[in-house]
């Protein structure tokens, strides 16, 4: 499945695609294999959300970017101000045999608080908004009935309404350099806005988890910011 985003080539605000994952060693942009998938997911700052994603036994790649806004080649000051109407997103590339889409899915809604419209935590802004960005229809349907199931559970606990954007068609904005992998290079600033509800997702109509719960047991949804604390590198199976 190929999604839309910008070549290394195309502006300013896409030069991130060059280069190799910190963490994994893989390529940033490279084309998809028949046995590879890819979506966009944003939790609140990308920063973190991408170590979350990285970490998942099975994802090939993660980058960092914007999208779903109005300019042709955003860049990270433009998206700051909240006039591009981009959102902070983590571009996955999974291999479908060992992880799912329910897996990812399961990560994105139990890491940050999708009820919080604008904002994640203390950050405010629209590009700081919960989103699901897939191509695939059927990864698309599957998106919405994760919504349903997550929000069937918050309602159980008293939380409010989901406010995650979930649509298909948003291109990929690379993000700049020094914005990939961020958590993982020498230097870095320890940050991560997520705020999750300690609400886990359970099955779900069309769902097919791959990865044991061992896997879950390396986030602790508890704490805020949990991701900080765990290791860079992938989780292990045992």
């Amino acid at each position: 499945m190929f999604g839309l985003f910008n070549s290394p080539a195309g502006s300013a605000g896409n030069t991130g695609a060059a280069g190799v994952h910190a963490v994994l060693g893989t390529p940033l942009a490279a084309p998809l294999t028949e046995a590879q998938a890819e979506a966009q997911f944003g939790c609140g700052c990308f920063w973190g959300a991408e170590k979350g994603f990285w970490r998942l036994p099975g994802v090939v790649t993660t980058a960092v970017g914007y999208a779903g806004g109005q300019l042709a080649s955003p860049t990270y000051e433009q998206v700051c101000s909240g006039r591009s109407g981009h959102a902070e997103v983590v571009r996955v590339v999974w291999d479908t045999h060992q992880v799912s889409f329910a897996d990812l899915l399961k990560l994105f809604w139990e890491c940050h608080d999708p009820t919080q419209g604008n904002r994640q935590g203390n950050d405010r802004g629209s590009q700081y908004r919960s989103a699901i960005f897939v191509d695939d229809p059927a990864l698309l349907a599957l998106a919405e009935a994760s919504r349903q199931a997550y929000q069937a559970a918050l309602d159980a606990a008293g939380a409010g309404a989901i406010t995650t954007e979930i649509g298909a068609g948003r291109r990929f904005h690379f993000a700049e350099p020094y914005h990939q992998q961020y958590l993982a290079k020498p230097g870095s600033r320890p940050y991560c806005s997520a705020q999750p509800t300690g609400i886990r997702l359970g099955p779900f109509p069309g769902a097919t988890y791959l990865l044991p719960a061992s896997v879950w047991e390396s986030y602790d949804w508890a704490i805020p910011h949990c991701v900080l604390r765990g290791d860079n590198a992938p989780i292990a199976l045992v």
